[in-house]
């Protein structure tokens, strides 16, 4: 599976999906969602996937959502078709996906810790 902005590979029967938008600090956008859930339907459908990994590239795990759409960032007219009756953001879409998963999802938090200024 090839995505630009996210990497999904399998080694010894670990996914690991990585958010691979460091110059945004791997904030979350309309694609990477279809994206994730894409990610994860491999992850369920892989036999040989024991677990997920998810972590994100460079200084941030994930900033949150991807403000750089200004005020359509939220704009339920137009997400996808509603899940049970309800209409989702992405994030709340891939939730869901990773609650649902046949396997256990681990977050890597990527915490870059400051150095104090020596005094």
């Amino acid at each position: 599976m090839d995505f630009e902005q996210i990497r999904y590979a399998v080694d010894d029967g670990v996914a690991t999906i990585t958010l691979n938008r460091p110059d945004r600090l791997n904030a979350f956008n309309r694609a990477d969602d279809a994206r994730l859930l894409a990610a994860f339907t491999a992850v369920n459908s892989d036999d040989d996937v024991r677990v997920a990994i998810v972590t994100g590239e460079g200084r941030g795990f994930c900033a949150g959502a991807d403000l750089g759409g200004g005020g359509d960032t939220f704009d339920a007219s137009k997400y996808d078709e509603p899940v049970d009756g309800v209409h989702r953001d992405g994030g709340g879409r891939v939730s869901l996906k990773i609650f649902e998963s046949l396997k256990p999802v681990i977050a890597a938090i990527n915490a870059r810790r400051r150095r104090r200024r020596e005094r």
